[in-house]
């Protein structure tokens, strides 16, 4: 029996990225790089390359020539002070360089700020009251996936509503009928945490696969940056790759994999933890990409 001819494009990693991640990889294919790059980011300030050499008991001139390969991509900043080089992390690599789990999921295509190629037919709008009916169908729609959420059982609708922010909550429309909703919780009741919330968004069974989750998660994200929100944040299942490649479109980014961090049906499961930050929330002068400085001449010795 032959194959099923194939409708949809594979998807790919436009090739200017893949150039990008290949450099940054092939850099840190060098055990001694990675050496280099874990004490450089352990120390407490700034280090000379008299200090790394004998830490890691290598000789200048190497040490030398592996920061010139580190800088060149963009791990390791450069600074001259009197006749040493003072040698420090590139704080944007350390949310610039995808997590390792990306490149199995799928998900190094670069991260755009919000969904783009918005559906014109697909209307959203602030969930009311009148709408939780709807809003409980889709969500034990999705509880049935076995790949939405731990929950088992839908939550009651006074439960979701005492939970859920009053200014994040909304539902997407199609024809008129409710198609999907989103909505963000706080993660904590200190003050500390105000701006950080933790967001959900579903989908009806009927009506995936057509740009309501974009849509939603569009006016979600954007109404989040303008409504004192800095951090958006959730966990997903691996094997939903949907849902992760959606927020990945809106500017989330992988945090790490949670491995076995609950059990659903009697199954250990793992989640995918994504975060949004808003660009203002990042450290002052911090670039939104891991920004590749200009290559630095490193001197093959110098002083400690």
């Amino acid at each position: 029996m032959s194959a099923p001819t194939r409708t949809d494009p594979l998807p790919t990693l436009p090739a200017a990225d893949a150039e990008t991640y290949a450099a940054w990889f092939a850099c840190l294919a060098e055990p001694a790089r990675v050496r280099l790059l874990h004490t450089i980011a352990a120390a407490p300030g700034a280090v000379t390359v008299g200090e790394l050499a004998d830490a890691l008991g290598l000789r200048q001139p190497t040490v030398s020539h592996h920061l010139r390969r580190l800088a060149d991509a963009g791990f390791v900043t450069l600074t001259k002070q009197g006749t040493s080089t003072r040698v420090m992390i590139n704080p944007a690599c350390c949310t610039g360089l995808p997590h390792a789990a990306d490149a199995v999921m799928g998900l190094l295509a670069a991260r755009p700020c919000c969904p783009t190629d918005l559906p014109a037919d697909v209307a959203v709008r602030a969930m009311a009251a009148a709408d939780f009916p709807a809003v409980l169908a889709i969500y034990a729609e999705g509880i049935a996936t076995g790949n939405a959420t731990f929950e088992t059982e839908t939550p009651s609708a006074d439960a979701l509503d005492a939970k859920w922010l009053p200014g994040h909550r909304w539902v997407a429309e199609v024809d008129g009928e409710i198609a999907g909703w989103a909505a963000a919780t706080p993660v904590s009741t200190r003050a500390v945490y105000a701006g950080v919330a933790e967001t959900s968004v579903y989908v009806a069974a009927a009506a995936r696969g057509r740009g309501v989750g974009k849509v939603l998660l569009h006016r979600q994200v954007t109404a989040a940056d303008a409504g004192g929100l800095w951090t958006l944040q959730t966990a997903i299942f691996p094997e939903n790759k949907a849902s992760l490649a959606l927020h990945h479109s809106a500017g989330f980014r992988t945090l790490g994999v949670r491995e076995r961090i609950g059990r659903h049906h009697g199954v250990w499961r793992d989640t995918v933890m994504l975060e949004r930050r808003r660009d203002d929330a990042r450290a002052d002068g911090e670039p939104s990409d891991c920004a590749v400085p200009a290559p630095a001449r490193v001197p093959a010795a110098e002083g400690r």
